[in-house]
């Protein structure tokens, strides 16, 4: 009878670890990007109103949108790490299982299985 895995290895642990630190940095470099745009558009910008005033508002929004989005997989991923250091990482938070190596590969801060993500996407 072949017992179910309970956690990742050490060694497996590390392997995420370091995929989770390279997302981590660039994350980080393209929030400072996108700050930049910002601070950029902030110091060029005219009083005078035209159509190109409103596609370059749309941006500017748009990039405030993407830094948020950034912040917050920043966040996950370094919740991620926490996750890590107490060996929980990659124990689904619904079914208790191990959430497949495919998927945290795939999308390292995962903290459901793919059964419990399908499962909370039909409620």
């Amino acid at each position: 009878m072949s017992e179910e895995k309970k956690r990742y290895s050490d060694e497996e642990l590390q392997e995420f670890k370091e995929l989770i630190n390279q997302k981590l940095t660039q994350a980080r470099k393209d929030i400072e990007v996108l700050r930049s745009l910002l601070d950029n558009h902030d110091m060029t910008q005219t009083k005078i109103v035209t159509f190109e005033d409103s596609a370059s508002t749309y941006s500017k929004e748009s990039n405030l949108k993407l830094i948020g989005r950034l912040e917050r997989f920043v966040r996950d991923l370094e919740n991620a790490l926490i996750r890590i250091e107490n060996k929980t990482y990659g124990i689904c938070r619904e079914t208790g299982k191990l959430i497949s190596k495919k998927r945290l590969m795939a999308v390292p801060h995962a903290t459901l299985s793919i059964e419990a993500k399908n499962r909370q996407d039909t409620k």
